[in-house]
């Protein structure tokens, strides 16, 4: 049997446990009588994860559920051979469902043409809604889901007493999961989700990549004051909420006030 590596009372997350990085966080809830998954990653490493939970001498019968952070094709890309394999459910928010059991490839970020990223994208059924609000048993354990959207419409996050499984909502360097059009990023909602992880009590956070950190107010602040400004950057396209300099420009045009080039 292979040792537990405990990063919390019941928290294993598989990349320590593994000593090697696999991809995306995934943490076991180990309630006791049963226990959960949050993100699974690629296909590819599906049986090793697995083979890692029999190693340390969990029945894959008592696994209450899978649940998909949001769909992004590096958390939930195995779902569904993991869901076959293990013979559990899958959860997911609402938002999350579509392109989960359609197996969309540009809302789960499977497909991006212009960079030469094409993966399949397997389908799966979503067993159980998550929303805001709902408690979630796993033995004696409880988690509180937080509908933290913004990095995408669906994106969960999960409170288990002082710990906060943050998903792509931050990092410990202060970055944040990817902004895109494309997967349906908000930024407004985004900063709204930052907020509310500022303003908890939570004194760790478990993110969905890299490492778990303390809680660091700084760190999420850099992350909203960055986020706010990108609301007035066409660098954002239609993730930008205004273009300042674009407004101007139409009032001088709208003037017939041409460009002074006498001055520097």
């Amino acid at each position: 049997m292979l040792k537990r590596k405990y990063l919390f009372p019941n928290v294993i997350e598989l990349n320590y446990q593994a000593g090697r990085r696999l991809g995306v966080n995934v943490y076991l809830i180990d309630g006791g009588t049963e226990f959960a998954l949050i993100d699974i990653g690629f296909e590819d490493t599906v049986e090793e994860i697995i083979d890692l939970i029999r190693g340390m001498d969990f029945n894959l019968a008592h696994c209450k559920m899978i649940i998909a952070t949001h769909a992004d094709a590096d958390h939930i890309q195995g779902i569904s051979r993991a869901r076959e394999l293990m013979k559990t459910k899958v959860a997911s928010h609402p938002a999350s469902v579509e392109p989960i059991e359609t197996g969309d490839e540009i809302l789960t970020y499977a497909t991006i043409k212009a960079q030469g990223i094409e993966i399949p994208m397997p389908k799966c059924k979503i067993d159980l809604l998550l929303n805001e609000g709902d408690k979630l048993c796993i033995g004696k354990k409880e988690l509180s889901v937080w509908h933290t959207p913004g990095h995408t419409p669906g994106q969960l996050s999960f409170k288990m007493g002082n710990l906060l499984f943050s998903g792509d909502n931050i990092y410990k360097d202060s970055c944040v999961g990817v902004i895109d059009a494309h997967h349906g990023s908000n930024i407004p909602d985004f900063i709204k989700s930052l907020k509310r992880i500022w303003a908890d009590n939570s004194e760790f956070l478990l993110p969905s990549h890299g490492p778990v950190f303390r809680k660091d107010n700084k760190v999420i602040q850099q992350a909203i004051d960055r986020l706010t400004g990108y609301l007035s950057m066409a660098d954002f396209g239609t993730c930008a909420t205004n273009w300042p300099l674009l407004d101007e420009w139409e009032k001088d045009v709208l003037a017939g006030k041409m460009p002074d080039f006498s001055k520097k």
